[in-house]
């Protein structure tokens, strides 16, 4: 159990406590822990009774819910309120945007809604407008975001089934050395969200022990700790054609061209038709495989190309991790840089920086630079876009940043036209040298709201602005199916972690991923460069 499992279940406790009209004081402590457990530096299923107790945000009560949840696997209290809940209730409050009041109001009004079928059927009635406190605009976007609460379910992050993908790999190589198992499918071309678990093998899945494999309600899938697994059996002679091209998209398999038949090796599939091998990250277009065959190569970008990392939180915002604890961590991983890039001073919400907060932090970063000897502390910011679409500081501290990310944290309701304009005036800000998570999406959680690519791209290649792609596994913003268009007008793509705590540097594979799947090579990486030329690129803007 994950940091944020024991997070999700704190939360939905507080929610159904709500729900149910319970003691506000303790609904209020349940709430406010869930961010600190977020937050929390270690696992907590490996942590004592006294570490949960004594961190900020985490009292007695909830650390006792804690410790039964770690050790029973349940909470008593969270149970009891579920048995008393409709389901279909419990499933409205995992809709985003739907918190426990409107659920409240939903379920106990004279709706007396209890399920998302039912709310989703009533918006399209228009029966949630003379509701109070709900109206025209709250219909619409809750009918909006029931569309997408219902278009993913059964999906999951990448980063969520990496590791347990490989682990029950590992699992069946061991037990069953007499045939073979791979990876293939969504997870093995690092698709951002997936399915489940593809798991090619020569062995028929009904040999596998049922110990390592649990029965579901599909007969087309089992499970592995409650992952669908999607276990395919085929013959020997089969067996690499077939992980070939189930670890590539379709419109790249069938211009490939390959033969179905019997191979020894991958490798030997792609010299079938006189090509070299390709990684299945970017086994995705018409275009790639005629290029392989052609005999192009791609010079795809690696995480040892990553030199510095860029976009980072620390105690100074809403980070877990003090400067120096996020420097050294970064200098255990071999980075030669860190931009330190806390929230900027309307971001109240994050604990956004002061103007003599900005001062303290610029001190401790001079005085932690002597100290360290070929690294180096950048001064940065995540600076908010402004509704108006300027940044949230003047030109006489912006001058003093080194680095200046732009981002969109509020008023995320705009359209197309608003969306695109808002950005753009950020971007021509003589001070912006990255734009921040263009469309402020969560994969599986927020649409994001819409922007036209080709406006923005323009603006960024002219104000010699690069564009993140924030790697963290629910963002992945900007998308992989856009960076290829960045590219094309010279625009840098940095490779940013978000990182609010030090554990979130590992962040970077997920993007290394997705940077793969979009062709980016190390020269068009803007922390591939050095530290002295990123102060130099950054310059260029002064």
């Amino acid at each position: 159990m994950t940091n944020k499992d024991i997070a999700g279940k704190i939360k939905l406790l507080a929610d159904l406590m709500e729900l149910h009209d319970e003691n506000a004081f303790r609904i209020k402590s349940y709430a406010n822990a869930y961010l600190s457990i977020r937050k929390f530096p270690k696992n907590l299923t490996e942590s004592s009774e006294s570490e949960i107790a004594d961190f900020p945000g985490l009292g007695k009560s909830v650390t006792q819910k804690i410790v039964e949840l770690v050790q029973t696997g349940t909470m008593v209290d969270l149970d009891i309120l579920l048995h008393k809940t409709p389901e279909g209730v419990t499933d409205m409050l995992r809709v985003k945007g739907l918190g426990p009041k409107k659920v409240k109001a939903l379920w106990k009004g004279e709706l007396s809604i209890e399920d998302t079928a039912e709310l989703y059927q009533a918006c399209m009635e228009n029966r949630l407008i003379k509701l109070p406190g709900f109206g025209t605009k709250t219909q619409e976007d809750i009918k909006d975001k029931l569309q997408f609460h219902f278009s993913n379910q059964g999906k999951y992050h990448l980063a969520t089934v990496y590791e347990i993908a490989h682990e029950l790999l590992n699992i069946l190589k061991i037990n069953y050395k007499d045939y073979l198992f791979e990876i293939s499918g969504e997870i093995r071309r690092k698709m951002p969200i997936v399915n489940g678990i593809d798991i090619l093998s020569t062995m028929n899945s009904k040999e596998v022990a049922s110990e390592i494999f649990s029965p579901s309600d599909s007969e087309a899938h089992i499970l592995y700790k409650d992952i669908p697994v999607t276990y395919k059996s085929v013959e020997p002679s089969q067996f690499y054609y077939t992980w070939a091209t189930e670890s590539s998209s379709p419109e790249f398999a069938t211009a490939m061209g390959w033969e179905n038949r019997q191979y020894n090796s991958e490798d030997d599939v792609f010299k079938s038709v006189g090509s070299s091998y390709l990684t299945p990250e970017y086994r995705e277009s018409e275009a790639t495989a005629i290029g392989l065959k052609q005999g192009e190569t791609f010079n795809l970008i690696e995480e040892n190309d990553i030199r510095g990392l860029i976009h980072n939180h620390s105690t100074y915002s809403d980070g877990v991790h003090t400067l120096k604890e996020m420097a050294d961590a970064a200098q255990k991983k071999g980075y030669q840089y860190l931009v330190i890039s806390d929230h900027s001073i309307s971001a109240f919400y994050a604990n956004g920086l002061k103007i003599d907060d900005v001062y303290r932090q610029w001190e401790e970063i001079e005085q932690l630079n002597k100290q360290f000897h070929g690294f180096r502390i950048l001064k940065g910011i995540e600076a908010d876009i402004l509704n108006d679409g300027r940044l949230d500081y003047g030109d006489d501290i912006l001058s003093g940043f080194e680095i200046v990310i732009a981002s969109i944290h509020s008023n995320l309701r705009m359209d197309l036209e608003k969306a695109t304009t808002r950005l753009i005036k950020a971007i021509e800000n003589p001070f912006t040298h990255i734009l921040g998570h263009p469309t402020g999406r969560l994969l599986l959680g927020r649409k994001g709201y819409d922007i036209n690519y080709e406006k923005i791209f323009d603006a960024c290649a002219a104000n010699n602005v690069a564009i993140e792609l924030n790697c963290n596994p629910l963002r992945m913003d900007l998308d992989w199916t856009q960076i290829p268009k960045a590219l094309e007008k010279g625009i840098k793509i940095c490779i940013n972690p978000d990182a609010h705590n030090i554990a979130q540097y590992d962040f970077v594979r997920f993007g290394i991923f997705t940077a793969r799947k979009a062709g980016l090579t190390p020269a068009e990486c803007l922390n591939n460069l050095s530290c002295q030329d990123l102060l130099e690129w950054a310059d260029m803007k002064k």
